[in-house]
């Protein structure tokens, strides 16, 4: 993956002041250059403007983009972050059709497909990717988003000019460029955040492609189309026949996913997830002699301090232990102190470009930034719980009688800190109630369908739509960051499309949770890792974490400048540290309670000053 950045303009002529535009480019490339640490490159016409960073993980020596391509007299130019995983079939039905290649790149392919089928070869794909494709002939540049939103891609409209880049900070490299923050921006950052409503950069006139979704950008204007949305349908598989493909889809999604020019590892948490990904990826090296590298995380005292509760009923090693000696993988240990896991909050802004998911964020950037010494390319378990339903509130009795999102039910707990006179200034609770009833609008419903199933559909849609999104932001984020591709195959649109379907009892067979993918992984885990109880992202549970946050938040409120102190009540904040460790219940998922509310106001006020954040 890599990092795409630039401008085009109708108005404008590129090419007078040459050497101004090309070091606008160069600014835009420098500012995103951690997600492509191996190589950059610029492209520049009368009307267009490209910027790539590269992280070569295919085609080493003749993958530099941007890259062109001409065929009978047209000329196309492209700019991919990303990568085609069925790489080899769309090869083999180009050259079918005539095509010859000069390189082994995912570019070079796009682009053929392109100017072979038209936009509509974006389809063809299984891949993931933000992408910019100039047509010089039609003077048209297209911005193509997968189908998951695995790749980020932001634009916005500026003084006559589309500006788009792979994350905002490559925007603001663009002169003249500023960080507002208008009425909306702070409901997201309150109300909504550590998610953000999808379409929405969060900063004022700041927007993203939607997944699935390309934009057509004209001399009279922007089209904007949707290539992909989930259908509902009647599901007329039996148990026996879902369960075999589902273990296909998982399988082929896996060993897709593990191409690459450079060698691979595995997250591993010891969970169902990870191990199924990690014992597919980890046969597949054995018969082609190889030994995978696996890594797994924890924190400093966890050991002594780790709390059994119904979200984390165990801690992990001894699971993750059990699964090395069963792959027979190259197995490191991580762990995060108390004062990384804090300096890291502030880098997490800076990866993110938002106030984002506190010490959940840091310390997986923290991780990232070890595993990518020595690895490119990492597969991770990531949207199983999504797909399969493995969080409590498909389950939950509240959640279906609820009309709000399930993971983040009471806005007085993220009021909590505020001002007053903030609350009554922003409309937290009517942001987030259009933003929730947008969202059931479009739910693709079955006919006939009523009841808890209809209801388990809606959350299903809410957390593909919001709860996965600000997942894959996280490791997407946090990896490239620190030139670490993470790879997500329960994320392939083939799984996301079969099992959107599949009914609640199947998805929940004998009421065990993901209980139709715990059948798909028979033969493949040992049976007390492929059967564990659900257990999340682990958490420090160590006190002195929770007194550095209380601390360090002290010392911003003492500050007169710190920027968070206009949006914070400073008694409340005083009770909100004098209450018990873990500071009442969730505010934000199963993880994120009151040392997280902390972790995160820190993030906001270092975001507010980081980017110059000018409130309107």
């Amino acid at each position: 993956m890599c990092g795409i950045a630039g401008f085009c303009s109708w108005e404008k002529d590129y090419s007078i002041c040459r050497r101004e535009w090309e070091k606008i480019l160069k600014d835009m490339n420098q500012t995103q250059k951690r997600r492509g640490p191996d190589g950059e490159g610029s492209f520049l016409s009368p009307h267009c403007g490209m910027a790539h960073v590269r992280l070569a993980v295919q085609d080493l020596e003749k993958g530099g983009q941007p890259m062109s391509r001409s065929r009978q007299g047209r000329t196309c130019t492209l700019s991919l972050d990303g990568e085609l995983y069925n790489r080899k079939e769309l090869r083999r039905d180009l050259e079918k059709e005539g095509e010859v290649f000069r390189t082994d790149s995912d570019a070079e392919l796009f682009l053929a497909g392109y100017m072979r089928y038209g936009e509509e070869f974006v389809k063809r794909i299984n891949g993931v990717f933000g992408a910019a494709l100039w047509d010089a002939k039609k003077e048209t540049l297209f911005l193509f988003r997968d189908r998951a939103g695995v790749e980020p891609l932001f634009y916005t409209k500026f003084r006559g000019n589309l500006i788009f880049a792979s994350e905002p900070k490559g925007i603001f490299a663009y002169p003249g460029m500023e960080a507002e923050a208008d009425t909306d921006t702070l409901c997201e950052i309150f109300a909504l955040g550590p998610a953000k409503t999808y379409g929405k950069g969060v900063f004022k006139n700041i927007y993203e492609v939607l997944p699935g979704h390309y934009l057509a950008v004209e001399k009279n204007g922007i089209k904007e189309v949707c290539y992909w949305k989930l259908e509902s349908h009647v599901h007329e598989d039996s148990f026996a026949e879902t369960v075999e493909k589902t273990a296909w889809l998982i399988e082929d999604a896996v060993r897709m996913q593990m191409q690459a020019d450079v060698p691979i590892c595995t997250f591993l948490s010891g969970g169902v997830d990870s191990s199924l990904v990690t014992a597919i990826c980890a046969k597949e090296w054995k018969q082609q002699g190889k030994s995978l590298d696996t890594y797994s995380f924890d924190f400093e005292g966890n050991q002594k301090y780790f709390q059994a509760n119904a979200f984390q009923p165990s801690q992990d090693r001894p699971w993750v232990e059990k699964m090395v000696d069963f792959c027979g993988s190259s197995h490191t240990f991580l762990e995060c102190d108390n004062q990384g896991l804090l300096d890291y909050l502030y880098r997490a802004v800076d990866a993110r470009d938002l106030p984002c998911m506190a010490d959940v964020e840091s310390s997986m950037l923290y991780f990232c930034s070890v595993v990518a010494k020595e690895h490119k390319v990492v597969l991770t378990g990531e949207c199983a719980d999504e797909i399969f339903g493995g969080y409590p509130w498909f389950r939950s009795s509240k959640a279906f009688e609820g009309q709000n999102f399930p993971w983040s039910e009471d806005m007085k707990v993220r009021q909590s800190l505020l001002s007053e006179e903030w609350i009554q200034t922003l409309p937290m609770e009517e942001y987030t109630r259009n933003a929730y009833e947008k969202t059931i609008k479009e739910v693709p419903a079955l006919e006939g369908e009523q009841g808890i199933e209809k209801r388990r559909r809606e959350i299903a849609y809410l957390n593909l739509k919001w709860f996965m999104a600000t997942l894959l932001d996280r490791m997407n984020r946090t990896g490239m960051y620190s030139g670490l591709e993470g790879r997500v195959p329960f994320a392939d649109h083939r799984i996301i499309e079969y099992v959107w379907n599949v009914p609640w009892e199947m998805k929940c067979r004998d009421g065990v949770v993901k209980g139709l993918l715990r059948h798909a992984g028979e033969g493949k885990l040992p049976k007390e890792v492929l059967w564990r109880k659900k257990s999340p992202y682990p958490k420090t549970y160590h006190p002195a974490y929770e007194k550095l946050l209380g601390e360090k938040l002290q010392e911003v409120l003492r500050d007169s400048k710190a920027p968070v102190g206009q949006f914070l009540d400073k008694k409340k904040v005083e009770r909100f540290l004098a209450s018990p460790s873990d500071y009442g219940k969730p505010w934000y998922g199963q993880l994120m309670a009151g040392p997280q509310m902390l972790a995160y106001m820190l993030q906001v006020n270092y975001w507010l000053e980081k980017y110059r954040v000018r409130i309107l």
